[in-house]
């Protein structure tokens, strides 16, 4: 049986729609995700809550519209696919605004906007919850290859905060050993997160066990 894992484009949310864009929890999940990000740009960018709301949905059913159509070529970095679909619904939903009877009426908004910095500033927001995405993917697939103590020994530092000496009381393992797995795990995300972002399959380590 193939592993779901293998294939990062039918993991990630984005990839999920491109491959079939029926899928309904998909969409939901793409909503609530995406939604979020695109009415907190709209919020930085001075717009009120109705006409923020109403921004995001014309947004994100022009990004919709635009991943429908549009086909991902694997050659090519998916970070791109994701610039180039988001910046093509930007464009869509400046023209639709731009149209006689369409959008509030307030130029100053939509000159607002229309500027690259508003559209640099989307772009880098969509890329924001894109990365939150890659990330974890990578720590689900991390933590299939690496025993509970040393995945705790990286929480427990990295996540929850707590010194090294801390750790180590919790789990039983010395100091020097949870920095060491600490980093080991830090450079197995950023090795996942890189096969990721190339499309990659995950790296087949020798899973660990528990002591």
């Amino acid at each position: 049986m193939a592993n779901p894992l293998q294939s990062y484009t039918r993991v990630t949310l984005l990839g999920r729609l491109e491959h079939d864009p029926g899928d309904q929890s998909a969409w939901t999940e793409f909503v609530d995700h995406y939604g979020r990000k695109v009415y907190a740009w709209c919020r930085a960018w001075s717009l009120q809550e109705a006409d923020a709301q109403d921004v995001t949905q014309s947004v994100l059913l022009k990004l919709a519209a635009t991943m429908r159509d549009f086909r991902y070529d694997p050659s090519k970095s998916f970070r791109s696919w994701l610039r180039t679909v988001a910046q093509r619904a930007w464009y869509d939903f400046l023209d639709a605004r731009r149209k006689p009877g369409q959008g509030s009426g307030d130029t100053l908004v939509l000159d607002q906007l229309a500027s690259i910095q508003a559209r640099d500033d989307l772009v880098r927001q969509l890329d924001d919850e894109f990365d939150r995405e890659l990330l974890a993917i990578a720590v689900d697939r991390v933590r299939l290859r690496i025993a509970t103590q040393t995945w705790e020994a990286f929480r427990l530092t990295a996540q929850e905060g707590l010194s090294g000496a801390e750790a180590a009381a919790r789990i039983g393992m010395q100091v020097a050993q949870v920095y060491v797995a600490r980093r080991r795990v830090q450079t197995m995300l950023k090795e996942e997160v890189r096969r990721l972002e190339n499309g990659e399959d995950s790296a087949d380590d020798e899973v660990e066990t528990d002591p």
